[in-house]
């Protein structure tokens, strides 16, 4: 697959060690976009370092099964994805914002002692080796149990859609993009994250809207802002 400038063709061509940036509720997939704004200065030191090597960081959310003895370092997910740095402007105020363009999921391994403000850690890509394959299961996608699920949640919000871009999107894009930017908490997020295949994301993205209309009708009114 192919992020900015750079091909990823095997995991041989990506890193043994990842500098990770722990962030609850925020979801990268392969081939899709993510925009962060960093301001911690360690995750300032993060990106700098980032654009003087291969551009490639770890998203991954913090364990919300385990609380963490430290704040400021919770324990981490044990399933990440990769993200090459492809957008990057400096805001004049310390701030950076940048664009993160998903490549594939990882295994999280052993964590690095501190070399760096940052945490670091060993990854094991080959889990997810079919992620670097543009396309990869878009034929067993319920692509119109996916289509309509969608239409009851907007129709039950009040929300509408641009159908048209919807129905010329391809499959894997569709369900990434949707995956993404469903308003559900991290464990939702973190489910879909790890689903195995295209197949099982649409699936589990179903089932859970599914069930949050459910509870929607039950109650009288949407759950969901």
């Amino acid at each position: 697959m192919q992020a900015g400038n750079a091909i990823y063709e095997t995991i041989a061509d990506l890193p043994p060690v990842l500098p990770v940036f722990p962030l609850s509720g925020a979801l990268l997939l392969p081939r899709t976009q993510l925009p962060l704004n960093i301001f911690e200065p360690r995750y300032i030191d993060m990106i700098d370092a980032a654009l003087a090597s291969n551009r490639l960081i770890g998203m991954v959310q913090p364990s919300a099964g385990r609380p963490a003895s430290d704040p400021d370092n919770p324990v981490l997910e044990s399933v990440g994805c990769a993200g090459r740095l492809t957008g990057f402007q400096e805001t004049g105020d310390g701030r950076y914002l940048i664009t993160l363009q998903g490549v594939t999921r990882f295994k999280i391994g052993k964590e690095l002692s501190a070399l760096t403000k940052f945490r670091q850690v060993e990854v094991d890509f080959a889990p997810f080796s079919d992620d670097l394959k543009c396309g990869e299961g878009e034929e067993d996608v319920d692509r119109n149990g996916l289509l309509n699920t969608l239409r009851a949640y907007l129709d039950a919000n009040s929300l509408e859609a641009d159908w048209d871009s919807v129905s010329e999107a391809e499959t894997e894009v569709l369900v990434n993009a949707l995956c993404m930017m469903c308003p559900y908490g991290p464990q939702e997020k973190q489910a879909l994250l790890e689903a195995h295949d295209l197949k099982t994301r649409a699936e589990t993205l179903i089932a859970i809207t599914e069930m949050d209309l459910a509870r929607s009708e039950n109650d009288g009114g949407a759950t969901l802002q």
